[in-house]
């Protein structure tokens, strides 16, 4: 007897969505931090946002010879934009009152302390499976 029915998308356990105080500016009534709604990205979500964030840069001294960059920064603020259902960065009310007209505007006006946008970055990435921060990588090939 085969496992193969195990293996059915109606067998498959789903990501429960997560809460986070993304920043200690934007508190309740209580003087308590806000919690942010955090969900998880499908790999389809993950690659569409890492596609958008790629450029073609020249290889030194090898005209007409290109190699695919990552622009970090710009991936790690659309995957966290895309992984943040509450507030809704999307929302044009919400955008306006800060002044901004993109998501990843207004995610770095709401967390504007480095300080916690680094944590809540690397909270987002843990939460979506990757154990180490892009910088962690980053800095760990530069050794």
């Amino acid at each position: 007897m085969s496992n193969f029915s195990k293996f059915m998308k109606q067998n498959k356990i789903t990501k429960e969505n997560t809460t986070y105080a993304a920043t200690k500016s934007l508190v309740d009534e209580n003087g308590e931090p806000l919690k942010w709604t955090i969900k998880a990205l499908s790999t389809k979500e993950n690659e569409i946002i890492r596609e958008s964030c790629m450029t073609e840069v020249q290889v030194t001294g090898k005209p007409n010879l290109y190699r695919p960059k990552l622009n970090t920064s710009k991936y790690i603020a659309k995957m966290i934009c895309a992984c943040v259902v509450e507030p809704n960065l999307y929302d044009k009310a919400l955008q306006d009152s800060y002044g901004v007209m993109t998501p990843e505007e207004l995610l770095t006006e709401m967390v504007d302390d480095p300080g916690e946008y680094q944590d809540f970055a690397a909270f987002v990435q843990n939460y979506n499976g990757f154990n180490e921060t892009f910088n962690d990588k980053v800095n760990e090939a530069k050794n």
